[in-house]
């Protein structure tokens, strides 16, 4: 899942990067809030991790103007200000959650999950399609009783159609979502993906919409 950060520490951005890559997101990361403003209106994120402090435009103007633009990404607010009117007024220039410096890698990242099921309607924290059920925190995938192997890209790209189950996706949107910046993307990699996920989970979990993209079936049977 690809999600934003706005932070202008250098160490603790990189740590952040580093950690929330490892518990499965593709990061890009930006130091200033002019920064932050042009890649959330750009739509190409799940979630954002946003620095108040932020130089040139503070994170509270951040989030006044993407909200403002009626940008929906779930923005999660980074502050090292503890006291509750900075909290308030956080949520209400658009926050949808907020954590206090010094951070807890894997509650950030649980939060992040939370709020990336919540932009999807989701209420649980395992995803069930048919018979796949998808743990986000644990990185695993069980069709029925028995656990499918997956690559990190197949997990990734599995967990963004059961997002969006019963709903077609793009090649592109697919492709945004999957690769953060620097990542070189073949011109067949979501089709290369697509076809072992099919391999491995079934044929007919995911069609192809012709000219479109790809859905995956809310339902067994005839597209």
């Amino acid at each position: 899942m690809r999600i934003l950060l706005a932070e202008d520490d250098p160490l603790l951005g990189e740590g952040l990067r580093a950690g929330l890559r490892q518990l499965g997101f593709q990061v890009d990361w930006v130091r200033q809030g002019e920064l932050a403003e042009r890649e959330l209106r750009s739509g190409a994120y799940a979630a954002a991790v946003l620095d108040i402090g932020l130089p040139r435009m503070d994170g509270f103007q951040v989030l006044a103007s993407v909200r403002a633009a009626g940008i929906a990404t779930p923005i999660l607010v980074l502050t090292a200000r503890d006291q509750v009117p900075d909290r308030i007024r956080g949520l209400d220039h658009g926050a949808d959650d907020y954590v206090v410096k010094p951070i807890d890698l894997n509650e950030l990242a649980a939060r992040l999950r939370a709020l990336i099921r919540r932009a999807h309607g989701q209420t649980r924290e395992q995803l069930r399609v048919q018979d796949i059920v998808l743990d986000p925190s644990a990185r695993s995938v069980h069709k029925g009783e028995a656990a499918v192997s997956l690559s990190g890209r197949e997990f990734d790209l599995l967990h963004m159609l059961m997002l969006n189950a019963g709903h077609v996706m793009t090649r592109a949107q697919l492709e945004q979502n999957l690769y953060s910046w620097g990542q070189e993307v073949d011109s067949n990699a979501i089709e290369v993906h697509i076809h072992n996920l099919r391999r491995k989970l079934g044929s007919d979990l995911i069609r192809t919409v012709r000219g479109v993209g790809y859905i995956l079936m809310r339902e067994a049977g005839p597209a």
